[in-house]
């Protein structure tokens, strides 16, 4: 679509709410959504559809549309794609897909790892965390493979404002904040942010490359996997135990914050 042509459609939408304008803009972006539950289906077992993650993403793309503010100087595509995730997101927790057996492990490794760092006060290693939950190495790597399809929310989980009023905040849209008009808010934002690069700037040099990548680059797994020259599930056992210590360092900031 031509920008000449994309802003009209805008326009006429913003401007009278046709009909015709947001089917034109629903078409036009639909790529939008095979991307988005591409990235999202990597990982996922084998009796989740794809054609059901397009359709739950057709949902988040249609609201993006209807909420979307041509006005506020952000990109739709920047904003689409945060709502089309979401949308799959929520559908896919609603029908409770992962097994009861790989919550617990993953709920485990999650409340393991952070004790372990809270008393170490640094990241713990591997051999560590293996040893803590009583399993071997092998079993420990076996364990983030499983509970892998678990970390799907991971940075793109919602922070919840202070008021009830205002719009949630997700993690990775701190990268392009869409602004906000409360200077409360602007502080929490920014600390939260602060928070997050500091986390992931203490990963080890594998896992922030995986992180940055995936969430920044926008390369699938097997990308990765061949631009570090590993494996696709290598990649994925990385960037479960990657999400594990961002939550559990975000989580002790978060407390950490309550408490002022």
């Amino acid at each position: 679509m031509s920008q000449g042509r994309e802003e009209r459609l805008w326009r006429e939408f913003t401007e009278s709410k046709s009909e015709t304008a947001r089917e034109a803009l629903i078409l036009e972006y639909a790529p939008l959504v095979k991307y988005v539950a591409g990235r999202i289906a990597i990982g996922l077992p084998p009796n989740v559809e794809f054609d059901d993650l397009v359709s739950s993403g057709i949902f988040g793309l249609m609201d993006a549309i209807d909420k979307f503010d041509p006005e506020r100087g952000i990109k739709f595509e920047t904003y689409a794609i945060a709502r089309i995730r979401g949308s799959i997101l929520d559908s896919l927790r609603s029908n409770d897909w992962i097994p009861r057996s790989v919550r617990q492990k993953a709920k485990d490794l999650e409340r393991v790892t952070l004790e372990l760092e809270n008393r170490l006060g640094r990241y713990a290693t591997d051999q560590e965390i293996s040893e803590a939950l009583h399993i071997t190495l092998p079993e420990f790597y076996q364990m983030l493979s499983e509970v892998s399809c678990t970390t799907l929310g991971s940075l793109d989980e919602l922070w919840i404002t202070r008021k009830p009023d205002d719009d949630n905040v997700r993690v990775l849209d701190l990268v392009e904040n869409e602004g906000s008009s409360d200077p409360e808010i602007q502080v929490e934002i920014e600390e939260l942010k602060s928070a997050l690069f500091q986390a992931i700037d203490n990963l080890s040099e594998r896992e922030r490359m995986v992180i940055t990548l995936y969430y920044y680059e926008g390369l699938t797994l097997k990308e990765i996997g061949k631009i570090l020259e590993i494996s696709e599930s290598r990649v994925s056992q990385i960037h479960t135990k990657a999400i594990f210590r961002l939550q559990g360092r975000l989580s002790r900031w978060r407390s950490a914050a309550a408490i002022f």
